[in-house]
């Protein structure tokens, strides 16, 4: 391999590795909250539907964050908006720590969500801007490793601060990494403004518009509600189920996330060289598919031992977070090149949006019955599995650019 392009490769691994640093904390302090469930139902005195909105307040404050974003996101260098978000982030995720009611928690979570909600577009915006077509599959699994990292260590570590501190212990280990990571990110990231100029010529809303009449875009808006709401109706409502149903002790959780962590750290990265050597679209169909047993089976597990519930559940964290891997690079490669800053933003809003209505949903779908074990939750399975097949036939719809038919 000639010398310079050692340099590129070496300089994209970073901008990789840095990227997925800043979605540890953004996903993070996303997921601390659903092992955290029965402490807030708890200390707060509410219900499992007031949680689910506690959940959602962030992604449906996302979705929101996104639209705004999609007209303004084309605009700014990549690096500059995304310290300036990330810092706000920070900054909103320290309030969370500090609220002391569910109201003040409800704002500080919208905040974090307004905030955090746009670094995911920005950091999938900037993998496909600097990543080629043929190498994206395997820069998705390094950035998304992010979500296997955070169950390994950031999950279970987080629970251990909430038992030795507090429920608001967490928030502010999160706070402080964010501080940490801003400051690598301002040293590592390059400007990224190249698309700028490009963006001078057309008004917010024309960028809009122009992505909305495009029919390819359309689809992948659908893809992308299809792909988050397959999990979101399950995922929330585990950690609740697992102690009221499957009979698991609130110190033995962070053992399910830490298990599934650990399968996702390696499974990440297998599953991003198999999108790329056996297409997205295929290596995407199978995974989904893959998914359906594991969403019944983490809301039917009960009655059984210790170890066969964390089997259950690792599978689960590992397929069902793998379908992502080639589901957000078929996304990241569907928008037209010229208008992927504001078709990726405007996704985000539609992911956000879909994890916030499923978890709505989930919260509405299951019960307590008067042992106060959890009703129902296989129905947000099947809600889950459905999306889930939509999703296989709706993939068929969309157009990569970039791509040859081999390719896809």
């Amino acid at each position: 391999m000639p010398a310079s392009n050692a340099v590129l490769q070496r300089r994209e691994l970073w901008l990789l590795i840095t990227l997925a640093g800043v979605q540890f904390t953004h996903i993070l302090d996303f997921m601390i909250m659903m092992p955290l469930g029965p402490q807030f139902t708890r200390l707060f005195s509410i219900s499992d539907a007031q949680f689910g909105l506690l959940v959602s307040a962030y992604t449906l404050a996302a979705g929101a964050s996104g639209l705004l974003a999609s007209t303004y996101i084309d605009r700014f260098g990549r690096k500059r908006l995304m310290l300036v978000l990330y810092s706000l982030f920070g900054l909103a995720t320290l309030a969370c720590g500090l609220a002391p009611t569910y109201g003040s928690l409800m704002v500080a979570r919208v905040l974090a969500g307004f905030f955090g909600g746009v670094l995911s577009a920005l950091s999938q915006t900037i993998v496909a801007d600097v990543v080629p077509f043929e190498r994206r599959g395997r820069a998705m699994g390094i950035v998304m490793t992010s979500f296997s990292v955070s169950t390994v260590a950031g999950v279970p570590l987080g629970l251990l601060l909430a038992q030795w501190g507090s429920w608001h212990t967490p928030f502010f280990a999160i706070a402080a990494m964010v501080g940490l990571l801003a400051v690598v990110a301002a040293r590592t990231m390059p400007p990224l403004a190249a698309h700028v100029q490009g963006a001078a010529g057309r008004s917010a809303v024309q960028g809009i518009t122009q992505v909305l009449v495009d029919a390819n875009h359309r689809w992948a808006f659908l893809f992308t509600a299809l792909l988050m709401f397959t999990g979101f109706t399950v995922i929330p409502y585990i950690t609740i189920y697992l102690q009221t149903n499957a009979g698991v002790r609130p110190d033995q959780i962070p053992l399910a996330y830490l298990c599934g962590g650990v399968a996702t750290l390696f499974t990440a990265r297998l599953f991003g060289r198999l999108t790329d050597r056996y297409g997205k679209v295929e290596t995407f169909r199978v995974l989904a598919l893959g998914a359906a047993p594991c969403l019944l089976g983490i809301t039917l597990v009960q009655g059984v031992s210790l170890w066969v519930v964390l089997i259950v559940s690792t599978l689960m964290f590992a397929i069902v977070s793998g379908r992502m891997i080639p589901g957000m690079a078929i996304v990241a490669s569907a928008a037209q090149p010229q208008l992927r800053g504001t078709f990726m933003t405007l996704n985000a809003s539609v992911q956000s949006a879909s994890m916030g209505v499923a978890s709505v949903v989930g919260g509405l779908v299951i019960s307590r019955d008067a042992q106060g074990l959890v009703q129902g939750y296989w129905m947000c399975a099947v809600l889950g599995i459905t999306a889930s097949l939509l999703s296989m036939l709706v993939v068929a719809k969309l157009k990569m650019h970039g791509a040859s038919v081999s390719a896809r």
